[in-house]
């Protein structure tokens, strides 16, 4: 898939035949705007209009090369029109919105926009503008031209083994397989396939944390986290709260985990789980199989079945990007890893990017970017672009939500109801897996980007005793080489540093629309679709209010929805 890029018809401030290959041409757009005189609040807002739909085009251009570069990582024509915007475009537009963003944090005008919404776009563009320095610029396309390459590496994956090719994600399918041999086999050559790119892997990891300290300290900030907590407009939340949430995870979700761990031991007749025992079922039941791998149509119709479930009004928005064509779905060769939802702004439309397998667990991976699909669309009439997105602490609310609420009606996939039980309860668990994970990743984070010139082996005992508190109980032994180098997989690290603790935040929020929707599942689905209309015109806590929810990740929180989570897994067990 090429994602083509169409001019659409409301452009009004933007000519149509606008080229991206003469820089001089946005120059003009730009310069418009900065010599527009501003005479009044209504002019002032008119003004914010124009540059929205300028920012659209632009962002929207760009994602379009992201998203080809994702599908398409071998492509040499793809990459190089993804590195020209990455060059060339936005370098320069860069100073450009600094200039956009300073003019109306400067304006007198401000004061007569009465919307609490402008309050939140001046406060974040307030921000943007204590943070901008010109040499960040070539700093930042330093960066993304890094995270480009490990992309390209991760995506020319392959493992040989048992006689066929198979991506890293198709790998998975095997870690599900009743018969220990060939999960352990599956699994080691998965890994020794990773640890022969992790010393390259490594490597772009170094240069990336010394930009990244660059960029902090050009700024006059002590260090990357001071740095990233300001540009990700955490306001609401200090990193001392991120520690403590970190505490209260290991104090209530931890506990629950390997309680689970030892079930499952237990179960599997293992003194001690390995690597590769987490994925398998531990009744010996063959691994689910919910749809052909070859048969992406398939989960997608299904998948349209559970949505209309919940509402035919998110059947139908779903049905959007059927239509449009925006869903990149099946894993091959050559497609990077992971899994996104992508905004294209102008269009107003998102696109949808995964590597489905067949397995459980792509359902839930489509649920979760059909919940951003959906909080996007919900907000697209937002006039300003700069407002249609929530903090990432909401936006991931929407989507893991969405994986809780459509979990009822997975019998769209499983007409045997012991396979939907089974299926619900895989999920669960790995809900309770997932807070402690994020608590890995972030405690992880804050040492590296707190810790400058720290050394490599510095940085892996700090990764041992991190994944050590928070971790599943698993013996390493024989493997200890691999264990030291798995947190190269989180992609997360290397794309966008210190995003990982708005899962856990958000995860706490869906849990909370969870347990509300047991008693009232169409007045928790309509406070969460309320909440997601705002998009990002209220402030966080407000968000949280919205969706009838509460903005708060301390142990008194986590307490009952862990006790709900170990009383639903009850329940389910057959």
């Amino acid at each position: 898939m090429v994602a083509t890029a169409d001019a659409s018809p409301q452009r009004r401030f933007v000519p149509a035949d606008l080229s991206f290959d003469d820089f001089s041409q946005l120059d003009t757009l730009f310069k418009k705007l900065l010599d527009r005189k501003i005479s009044s609040s209504n002019e002032l807002e008119q003004w914010l209009i124009d540059y929205s739909e300028l920012y659209a085009v632009i962002d929207e251009y760009g994602q379009r090369r992201y998203i080809d570069k994702s599908c398409h990582t071998d492509d040499a024509g793809i990459e190089k029109r993804f590195l020209h915007f990455i060059e060339q475009i936005e370098p320069q537009v860069k100073p450009l919105h600094f200039a956009m963003q300073k003019k109306f944090v400067e304006s007198p005008h401000r004061a007569g926009l009465t919307d609490p919404k402008y309050a939140i776009l001046g406060k974040h563009w307030q921000a943007d503008v204590e943070l901008f320095r010109d040499q960040n610029v070539p700093l930042e396309t330093d960066q993304a031209k890094l995270v480009s390459e490990y992309d390209k590496v991760n995506g020319a994956m392959t493992v040989q083994f048992r006689g066929k090719e198979h991506t890293p994600q198709q790998m998975a399918r095997f870690l599900e397989e009743p018969d220990r041999v060939t999960r352990q086999q599956s699994w080691e050559a998965t890994m020794q396939r990773r640890l022969a790119d992790a010393d390259r892997i490594e490597d772009f990891f170094d240069q990336l944390v010394s930009l990244r300290w660059k960029i902090a300290r050009n700024c006059g900030l002590p260090d990357p986290r001071a740095y990233y907590f300001k540009q990700f407009k955490r306001f609401d939340y200090t990193p001392e709260d991120a520690l403590r949430m970190a505490d209260a995870v290991a104090e209530t979700f931890v506990p629950l985990m390997r309680k689970l761990d030892a079930e499952r031991a237990r179960d599997l007749g293992a003194d001690r789980l390995r690597p590769w025992d987490l994925a398998v079922d531990p009744q010996g039941r063959p691994p689910l199989r919910p749809f052909d791998e070859n048969d992406i149509e398939g989960f997608v119709e299904k998948t349209c079945q559970v949505f209309k479930r919940l509402s035919p009004a998110l059947a139908e928005d779903f049905s959007i990007l059927r239509r449009s064509g925006s869903l990149d779905l099946g894993s091959r060769k050559g497609k990077a890893p992971g899994g996104y939802q992508a905004t294209l702004y102008e269009k107003r439309e998102p696109f949808i990017f995964m590597n489905a397998v067949g397995t459980q667990d792509d359902i839930r991976i489509l649920l979760h970017e059909g919940g951003h699909a959906f909080h996007m669309l919900a907000a697209r009439s937002e006039p300003l672009v700069f407002l249609m997105s929530a903090p990432m602490e909401f936006c991931e609310v929407a989507s893991m939500a969405m994986e809780l609420l459509g979990a009822p009606h997975l019998d769209a996939f499983y007409p045997d109801p012991a396979d939907h039980r089974r299926a619900r309860r895989d999920h669960l668990k790995k809900v309770v897996g997932t807070l402690p994970w994020v608590a890995t990743i972030d405690t992880f984070q804050h040492w590296i980007y707190t810790h400058p010139g720290h050394t490599r082996d510095e940085r892996t005992k700090t990764w041992l005793s991190v994944s050590d508190r928070f971790g599943h109980d698993i013996d390493w032994s024989g493997y200890e080489t691999w264990n030291q180098r798995r947190w190269m997989a989180q992609l997360h690290l290397f794309h966008v540093p210190f995003y990982y603790i708005e899962y856990g935040i958000a995860q706490l929020g869906a849990l909370q629309v969870w347990m509300k929707s047991k008693s009232d599942p169409h007045g928790a689905l309509a406070a969460y679709r309320n909440g997601l209309r705002l998009g990002g015109t209220r402030a966080l806590p407000k968000l949280f209010e919205a969706a009838g929810i509460h903005f708060d990740f301390s142990k008194k929180t986590m307490e009952p929805l862990a006790r709900a989570i170990e009383d639903e897994l009850g329940h389910l067990a057959e």
